[in-house]
């Protein structure tokens, strides 16, 4: 099989962006630690080369054992036994495999026994493997759970977790209930303190829960007697072999089947409490949130890589009418759009976590010393960048995944629908990447206020100073143009807003995604002058937007107040 790093150009491509260096110079403090490990690097280029040795690594263990396992996976499913996950066989493979290469605590500090990798080189890990199996990414990309433990636990919690997840303990996010799905304020699930016990007590129970008989979860709980609301809710800290909580059902689901989803009773199960009491809600979980949508984010754009080469794979081998079917007009278009909006995705989805990147290192920083003027400034830059951005790349990379795997199907034909193709499984697999983890509809909400205070207008002004090869000359000047579009949009939005309550929410979805083809554009015209490949990308991708965008501005500058009253009249049927 492939290794599924070394067989992508676009994954090394990102790994030398030029923001590698502060990225690198940041995680490492300056290469601090050379003396105190003996694996840490030494200088920039000793960095570099180990991520690139882990990645050749993992990208090798995603093309040896997790792909070839896929399918068997996806038949076999987990299942209940004694009220515990029982994995499907290939997933215990799978994980023994990623243990025996060392690819737990990626991003974790060396003193918990982790790598101290940045980001981004988890976040491509993660794709590699969604490439190989999407379901399995979920078990094993959660291991994200334990940067929530090292950025707000106590010491004392993270001596006791956060080595264990180095050496290759599951993770889950117990967050959701029956009654309380995308409502998280809704949680209901107790943690009582113990006195005799010296401890707190989880009682309730939890549904869809991702990987959820993992050996560590972080779990959303109400501590505070008689609230209903966030400010009740507090994060703790639950150790499976402290025993209390049983698997009631593992759902019976479209795709992603080699991950368990479970329905769990917690019964007195012993938790830790993770930093301050009532901030479970407000700030623990939206740390983790926006963890996991950029996990998601990953784990589209491998689905995404997986149907792009398995449609480009079949389209060459299928021959009719005395030819390869990608010699046909119709299929080379197709093909030409889902390499575009492939790169597209993978470019939002690297841009967002080196911004990701380089304010969560400012927040460790913070930690450790005052951060100075310029260093507040910076954090404050790329924070605000970040929020608009996460939402973003989930929102486009989650859409495109569901596109390009329709379209692999579709270039399949009859044989397409049929299970002797992994396309199929990859259609149901991606079928979930945009509702879990905040539905598209909520990724708008979430992104609109990028809209509304100007971030992302701010950043296109950013891209449109910046140089471009002559190449995409045409497609930046006809970015300037979609831009005053968007201007337009957004201030006939406003204007209308003020007037009757509910115009921006009707037109969100359309101002976001406006947005969305203009930076996407503009970053691969960005990297068209570093690497030529990505030309035709740009240039497929402008004329997609072109046409999306005229789609949102005709409807929005159409669109009067009264058109508030028939998105809102259908509340009223039933």
């Amino acid at each position: 099989m492939a290794n599924f790093f070394s067989d992508n150009k676009d994954l090394q491509f990102h790994l030398q962006h030029p923001a590698m260096r502060k990225i690198v110079e940041l995680k490492e403090r300056n290469f601090r630690e050379k003396d105190t490990y003996d694996y840490a690097p030494h200088d920039f280029d000793d960095a570099m080369d180990s991520y690139r040795r882990v990645l050749e690594i993992a990208g090798e263990v995603c093309g040896d054992v997790i792909a070839p396992n896929a399918e068997g996976v996806d038949k076999e499913g987990p299942k209940v036994v004694n009220d515990h996950v029982q994995y499907a066989s290939g997933t215990v493979e799978n994980l023994k495999a990623v243990v025996d290469a060392g690819l737990g605590g990626m991003t974790l500090p060396r003193k918990y026994n982790g790598l101290n990798f940045p980001l981004i080189c988890f976040v491509m890990a993660n794709e590699m493997v969604a490439r190989a199996d999407a379901g399995f990414e979920n078990i094993w990309g959660l291991q994200d759970c334990a940067e929530t433990l090292n950025e707000f636990a106590s010491e004392e919690l993270k001596e006791k977790f956060l080595p264990l997840v180095s050496e290759g303990a599951t993770c889950a996010m117990d967050l959701t209930e029956p009654d309380a799905g995308s409502d998280l304020g809704a949680v209901m699930l107790k943690a009582t303190w113990s006195e005799e016990k010296q401890t707190w007590l989880l009682n309730g129970v939890k549904r869809f829960i991702t990987n959820g008989d993992g050996d560590i979860s972080l779990v959303l709980a109400r501590t505070e007697e008689g609230t209903t609301d966030a400010r009740g809710l507090s994060m703790l800290v639950y150790d499976k072999r402290d025993g209390g909580v049983k698997v009631r059902r593992i759902e019976n689901k479209m795709g992603i089947k080699g991950s368990p989803t479970c329905e769990l009773v917690f019964t007195n199960a012993p938790a830790y409490l993770v930093g301050d009491r009532k901030m479970g809600l407000i700030k623990y979980v939206m740390s983790l949130m926006n963890a996991a949508r950029l996990g998601i984010g990953a784990q589209s754009v491998g689905t995404c890589e997986a149907a792009y080469r398995e449609a480009l794979k079949y389209a060459h081998e299928r021959q009719q009418f005395g030819k390869p079917i990608i010699q046909f007009a119709a299929v080379s278009e197709m093909l030409s759009n889902m390499k575009a909006k492939l790169q597209g995705a993978r470019a939002l989805l690297y841009e967002t976590a080196r911004f990701v990147e380089i304010y969560k290192q400012y927040t460790h920083i913070s930690h450790e010393r005052p951060l100075e003027g310029d260093e507040r400034k910076e954090m404050k830059f790329y924070t605000r960048l970040a929020d608009g951005f996460t939402p973003l790349v989930k929102l486009f990379s989650s859409e495109y995944a569901n596109q390009l795997a329709y379209d692999a199907i579709q270039i399949h034909g009859g044989s397409g629908f049929m299970k002797d193709y992994p396309c199929e499984r990859l259609y149901r697999d991606a079928r979930i990447m945009n509702i879990y983890e905040g539905t598209s509809q909520l990724q708008v909400v979430a992104a609109i206020n990028a809209v509304t205070k100007g971030t992302f207008l701010e950043q296109i002004g950013r891209y449109a100073e910046a140089d471009y090869v002559e190449a995409v000359q045409p497609v930046v000047e006809k970015l300037k143009s979609l831009t005053e579009q968007f201007r337009e949009m957004v201030d006939y939005v406003e204007a209308n807003d003020k007037e009757v309550a509910g115009f921006k929410e009707f037109h969100a979805r359309r101002l976001v995604e406006t947005a969305g083809h203009i930076i996407i554009t503009y970053i691969l015209c960005r990297q068209a002058g570093e690497c030529e490949d990505y030309i035709n990308s740009a240039r497929v991708f402008c004329k997609l937007a072109v046409g999306k965008i005229a789609e949102a501005h005709t409807y929005v500058m159409t669109s009067t107040t009264d058109d508030v009253a028939l998105f809102k009249a259908v509340e009223q049927e039933c």
